[in-house]
């Protein structure tokens, strides 16, 4: 599935650096954790949505990798480069063996068709 992003050659050569660039140590921060954790969570502080995820993979039994980036105002721009790398607009980010599967509400309709543990080799 294509996804809409800017070409490369539609950037000013003065910005593409900068572009390249933002927060990626984040973003490689987060690829790594996807990449060695068989589930992982991207949130923020404050966020129900994150505690609801966390709470549902608990009462599954399955342990997970957190990651936390801040609070409602606090490292939103952080934020926001995960958002800009994924095409994912909401927290928290939820990835099992390296894929993005959604957020709270994807996680819970996967986890009680069974579809979930299935995916991860479990069922």
């Amino acid at each position: 599935m294509p996804r809409t992003i800017l070409e490369e050659s539609r950037l000013h050569s003065a910005i593409r650096d900068r572009v390249a660039n933002h927060h990626a140590d984040v973003v490689h921060n987060v690829q790594a954790a996807a990449a060695s954790n068989l589930i992982l969570v991207v949130g923020m502080a404050g966020n129900p949505f994150v505690r609801r995820a966390r709470k549902l993979l608990d009462a599954a039994g399955l342990a997970y990798q957190y990651l936390e980036y801040g609070s409602y105002i606090s490292q939103w721009r952080v934020r926001n480069s995960l958002k800009m790398w994924t095409g994912w607009p909401t927290f928290p980010m939820v990835f099992a063996k390296g894929v993005l599967i959604g957020g709270c509400d994807d996680l819970k309709r996967l986890l009680d068709s069974g579809e979930f543990k299935r995916f991860l080799g479990e069922a």
